[in-house]
């Protein structure tokens, strides 16, 4: 009992070494993989062309809790929001107009704010954005996960800010429509 599991151990093994030499010798660029397709080589497969971490790139994440109260805010009071994330909504709110943003809590139709986390182990920054009403209840939200390191941790923050606006704009435009 003992010899056949032990030959059928080094039967697997030595399938496995030559499963491997033969994957090997076909990454080489100057092997061919098969005598009869001369040098003609594959292609391997890809998810597409690569997309940079900048604003344009990564999928719809936000979440519209309540889109009557979010089509009724007007003003809109931003939490300071940690590795200045905040400022940079400021800014990219700011630019796009639709809301007012206000210095005061109370004069605010409802109040972003959310949390901006960096993992220096991973190298990735994860940030989550919450717009809530006056009375508390949730409205709209984002989840958001940018790769830094490169690029670096403020073009990160950046590119999050850059992707909230994108986002929060897409949601508005596609509730007007509605």
């Amino acid at each position: 009992m003992k010899w056949a599991v032990r030959s059928l151990a080094i039967l697997l093994l030595a399938g496995l070494a030559v499963r491997v030499d033969a994957g090997q010798s076909s990454d080489h660029p100057g092997s061919s993989a098969s005598p009869g397709q001369g040098s003609q080589q594959t292609e391997r497969p890809t998810l597409g062309p690569r997309t940079g971490p900048g604003a344009e790139s990564g999928p719809l994440t936000a979440t519209v809790i309540d889109v009557r109260r979010l089509m009724r805010i007007r003003t809109i009071y931003i939490e300071n929001i940690d590795n200045d994330l905040s400022d940079r909504l400021v800014e990219a709110l700011g630019k796009w107009g639709h809301f007012r943003l206000v210095t005061k809590e109370k004069e605010a139709d409802a109040t972003l704010r959310g949390t901006c986390l960096e993992s220096r182990h991973l190298k990735h920054l994860h940030s989550e954005i919450f717009i809530s009403d006056h009375t508390g209840k949730s409205v709209w939200q984002d989840i958001i996960y940018r790769p830094y390191n490169p690029p670096s941790l403020e073009q990160a923050v950046d590119d999050t800010a850059r992707l909230v606006a994108t986002h929060l704009e897409a949601t508005i435009e596609r509730a007007e429509r509605q």
